[in-house]
């Protein structure tokens, strides 16, 4: 299948990512420094998320809209607060999308209502991304499918059963291109967490295409699932942890991303095929290996022992397994030292 104009399956580079959300602090020229960051360290595609806080939630602060977990990094904040600090003012997108398209990134967002996604109709985006919290939201699943553009869903906290219920929903909604993404809904999460080889499961149960949305520190956990046979990666980009922010903690620093890139292409290159054979590549290594040759000079008639023959480098001689096959045999002529043995040269 294709993204606009990129392959996405087990053939091509893995589709990266870098997904933006909150890491532009509320600034428009930091928004676009990260759309140049992306573009530079060779990412393919820029994600927005398409919310306000009033399309989220309500400004209320009940004990039901704070956060309470005290692992949580937005411990003690009211959702409201919270989505209205991390969201993208929507009158920013369109000038995000055209940096994108002078980059030449692919550019398209999450939406997380029907507003949202008719916005972004008018701006033409080629693709979807369902977020982990939403994936259970079938009015808004059905909306987005009916755009019949590919749709990208994140798969955290979901049962198979609800994977189910959303992979025949978008089907029978429009949905012709499904890539499911691999995610655990924790921020940030741990490797130990990961269950990549959920990845491969998915692809045979859902006959889709499957990623990796991650949440973990370093590129580790991204390259297990590229080993597995994810073919996206989905991860946080901002300029610097250091400079804060909503999601800055379990975002990725520009130099990471291009580390993520290079590796990503070099981990799919590795899959290769079931090989036992000598490679092209091994051809050349072949002399290195041991084989049997004349290491005492032996006269004609002269019983080959092991004082005389031995398997060493280089490999241009009989294959060390023929030394049983050789010993107690008789030379047909005089062997020099440093001569790689024949069965022809033998008695």
């Amino acid at each position: 299948m294709k993204i606009a104009n990129i392959e996405v399956g087990l053939g091509a580079d893995p589709l990266v990512i870098a997904e933006m959300s909150g890491n532009h602090n509320h600034d428009l020229d930091r928004a676009l420094k990260l759309v140049d960051a992306a573009a530079d360290a060779g990412v393919q595609a820029l994600k927005l998320q398409t919310y306000t806080s009033e399309t989220l939630t309500i400004n209320c602060e009940k004990s039901d809209f704070l956060i309470s977990d005290h692992s949580s990094l937005w411990h003690g904040r009211t959702l409201y607060s919270l989505y209205d600090e991390a969201h993208t003012p929507w009158e920013w997108h369109a000038e995000i999308a055209k940096r994108c398209d002078q980059r030449g990134l692919i550019f398209f967002s999450t939406p997380f209502d029907s507003t949202a996604v008719d916005f972004l109709e008018n701006l033409n985006v080629p693709c979807y991304k369902i977020a982990s919290f939403e994936n259970k939201d079938l009015e808004l699943l059905k909306y987005v499918a009916s755009t019949g553009k590919p749709m990208i869903v994140s798969t955290g906290m979901a049962s198979v059963a609800d994977l189910a219920d959303m992979v025949e929903t978008v089907r029978g909604s429009g949905c012709r291109d499904l890539i499911l993404l691999k995610c655990t809904s924790a921020y940030p999460s741990d490797a130990s967490n990961a269950n990549v080889l959920t990845i491969p499961h998915m692809r045979t149960l859902f006959d889709c295409e499957v990623g990796l949305s991650d949440h973990s520190p370093g590129i580790g956990v991204a390259l297990a699932a590229i080993a597995v046979g994810a073919t996206v990666i989905e991860k946080h980009l901002t300029l610097r942890r250091s400079d804060g922010g909503v999601d800055s903690t379990f975002s990725m620093e520009p130099e990471e991303f291009s580390r993520l890139v290079e590796e990503s292409k070099r981990a799919r290159l590795a899959l290769g095929r079931v090989e036992y054979s000598v490679s092209e590549a091994e051809k050349g290594s072949l002399v290195f290996r041991r084989s049997l040759y004349v290491v005492r000079d032996i006269e004609p008639g002269e019983v080959l022992t092991r004082e005389n023959v031995r398997a060493i480098r280089p490999g241009f001689g009989l294959d060390p397994k023929h030394l049983p096959a050789v010993l107690g045999r008789r030379a047909k002529e005089r062997l020099e030292r440093g001569t790689p043995l024949k069965f022809e040269a033998l008695v």
